[in-house]
């Protein structure tokens, strides 16, 4: 069609944006653990993380965009529930320290996403035998559970 008439041109995976409305069919190897990758099983078009370790690398700066200049390591830190119920990763970027959030995928190691979930209930910032008198202290019912 003829850009002329509103067509959109046609992209090549080079462009930037490809991929925020195309499939990621690659396979490549982890960065981190080696581990070779495959589009199959993740559920989605979009495998952006190892299902093995979890890890990613730093490409976008919006989602499918590929702008990113940094490329650093994407180390998962986190797990969070969105409203739908849907688990998502928390990455953080070795190199920058730039944040993202990406959903997980069907055939992530549910180990190791366990593993991340749990991590800050393992360490707690304060000493969790103390819990009920640190909650009267602040004011708090201890028994009030939401």
């Amino acid at each position: 069609m003829n850009k002329k008439f509103g067509a959109s041109p046609i992209r090549s995976r080079e462009d930037k944006g490809y991929y925020m409305d195309h499939p990621c069919d690659d396979v490549f190897n982890c960065a981190v653990c080696g581990f070779e990758i495959h589009p199959e099983g993740a559920g989605s078009d979009h495998r952006n993380h190892c299902p093995k370790c979890l890890s990613s690398i730093h490409l976008d700066n919006t989602p499918g965009d590929r702008a990113s200049t940094c490329h650093g390591i994407m180390d998962p830190i986190a797990v969070w529930v969105r409203d739908n119920g849907e688990w998502a990763l928390i990455h953080r970027c070795r190199s920058c320290g730039a944040l993202s959030s990406n959903r997980i995928a069907a055939d992530d190691n549910p180990a190791k996403l366990m593993s991340v979930a749990t991590k800050a209930a393992k360490n707690p910032p304060f000493p969790v035998d103390r819990l009920a008198d640190m909650c009267k202290a602040l004011g708090y019912d201890p028994d009030e559970v939401e």
